[in-house]
């Protein structure tokens, strides 16, 4: 897996789907193999697993809101983006994300 991804806002009914949806769209235009779970009013969509965690890459965080169950991307490299971003730009967001990941790798 290319990178696994989190969309959440503060009531979870419009702009969470909406950015996951934007997300798993671009990630397949771009060749990316990408899952992305909702946290919101509805609790946890599409939740990711310790090993999907574990076999990504870097996590995307489209959110301002507190973020459930962090525990289980402990050692992966986070970036945290406004959700909007997500909606809008959703393919510069992980361009974004795995130059940022790429150039901490690389130190």
């Amino acid at each position: 897996m290319d990178f696994v991804a989190i969309t959440s806002c503060p009531a979870g009914l419009a702009h969470t789907p909406m950015a996951a949806k934007a997300l798993e769209k671009a990630a397949a235009e771009l060749g990316l193999t990408a899952k992305v779970e909702q946290q919101g009013a509805m609790g946890l969509k599409n939740e990711i697993t310790v090993a999907e965690a574990q076999a990504a890459q870097f996590l995307l965080i489209g959110s301002d809101q507190k973020i459930e169950k962090m525990d289980r991307f402990e050692g992966i490299p986070k970036l945290r983006v406004n959700i909007n971003s997500c909606i809008q730009k959703p393919k510069a967001v992980i361009d974004k994300a795995s130059k940022v990941v790429a150039a901490r790798s690389s130190k």
